[in-house]
């Protein structure tokens, strides 16, 4: 992944965030210190203290993208206006095909840290509840509901893990073809063509 570049006696809160940001997902938490920040930026470590108070601020700032990004883009999507259930499930699953979207090895690394850290665990365990609560509202709307709507919500979380926490690497398109048989187990019931067709030129 390509480093950012910034000049020696200038450079922006944003920038010191995204080359933590990659040292993070490449590395682990661990890595993400001032003086190997300021080296890759070529900077000096006074130039982070200008923005952040301390190291802990800047790991806060990559957990707020983490809830942004990955959370706040499936909450997002399971209230997008949809005319069946496919359709919304369709746009959820947008999110997990297109990486613009749904950031997965943000995710793993998020993850991994919380293992180490209580106070992390404890928002990482908030977050998954978020997410859950609002796929099984997207199933709520199309008339599941109890644990018919629970489940269903869970096992679409959970493939998604899989998929994300087990490194499976395919071709865009087929994992969009992969997710128009899932759309349908997920639901219960078929898609349209029109549906497919609509999500599949959105991957091609």
């Amino acid at each position: 992944m390509k480093k950012p570049s910034a000049n020696r006696n200038r450079a922006s809160r944003e920038t010191w965030i995204e080359a933590a940001y990659i040292l993070f997902v490449e590395e682990g938490i661990e890595a993400v210190k001032v003086m190997p920040l300021a080296k890759n930026l070529n900077l000096t470590r006074t130039g982070f203290y200008w923005h952040f108070k301390d190291l802990s601020e800047l790991h806060d700032a990559i957990v707020e993208i983490w809830k942004t990004r990955n959370t706040g883009i499936i909450l997002e999507r399971c209230a997008m206006p949809a005319q069946s259930l496919c359709a919304a499930l369709f746009n959820l699953l947008d999110c997990w095909i297109d990486n613009e979207l749904f950031d997965a090895p943000l995710d793993l690394a998020i993850r991994n840290w919380a293992r180490n850290d209580a106070r992390l665990q404890v928002i990482v365990d908030q977050s998954d509840e978020d997410r859950l609560a609002a796929v099984r509202a997207l199933f709520e709307r199309f008339g599941r509901s109890g644990e018919a709507a629970h489940f269903r919500a869970l096992t679409v979380i959970l493939t998604q893990t899989g998929y994300y926490s087990m490194h499976v690497s395919e071709p865009r398109l087929k994992r969009a073809l992969a997710g128009c048989h899932y759309v349908e187990i997920f639901a219960g019931e078929a898609p349209t063509e029109a549906e497919k067709d609509a999500f599949l030129k959105r991957h091609r």
